[in-house]
């Protein structure tokens, strides 16, 4: 089992390197951004790094799921959930999905992990908004953010017994 994750401060640590950045260089921050006060600029940049962040935050526990899918069908491992991998890799090899099959072959194996599985399929909705431009609105029923995305893998990575490739 992985250990914790531990939240990092990261508001506090980007506010506190955009603050010496810009202190630094006060005429090339009036240059770059005519007519919008610091802490504007500075909430902009927290914001867009607290989304970068939850991006790699969704990327890992995407790898934690494809690389437990991958160990359990080549290891044939022979509890529910190897044997159902297995039989999704036999009809779809490479293409497996990691929402239609790997999530819902956990759902339907191990019942504890669905309200789990069921904040994962929110989280990357907001992925996928992340990922192809954010040029739609996206309806996702609640916020993420930075904060939340990290408590949702901190409890995912503990709770799900994942398989690691050597």
């Amino acid at each position: 089992m992985p250990p914790s994750l531990r939240l990092p401060n990261t508001t506090n640590d980007v506010l506190s390197s955009l603050r010496l950045y810009f202190g630094q260089t006060p005429a090339s921050f009036g240059a770059r951004f005519v007519g919008r006060h610091l802490d504007e600029v500075l909430a902009s940049r927290v914001e867009e790094t607290d989304l970068r962040s939850s991006l790699a935050i969704l990327t890992r526990i995407e790898a934690a799921f494809r690389v437990d899918y991958e160990r359990r069908c080549q290891e044939r491992m022979r509890d529910a959930l190897s044997r159902a991998f297995r039989d999704i890799y036999k009809s779809r090899k490479a293409k497996v999905s990691l929402e239609d099959d790997i999530f819902e072959a956990w759902r339907e194996i191990s019942p504890g992990t669905r309200q789990l599985i069921g904040e994962l399929r929110g989280a990357f909705k907001f992925r996928h908004w992340l990922a192809h431009g954010r040029f739609w609105e996206p309806k996702l029923g609640r916020k993420y953010d930075f904060n939340f995305l990290y408590s949702l893998a901190d409890d995912v990575l503990n709770a799900f017994p994942f398989q690691k490739l050597d």
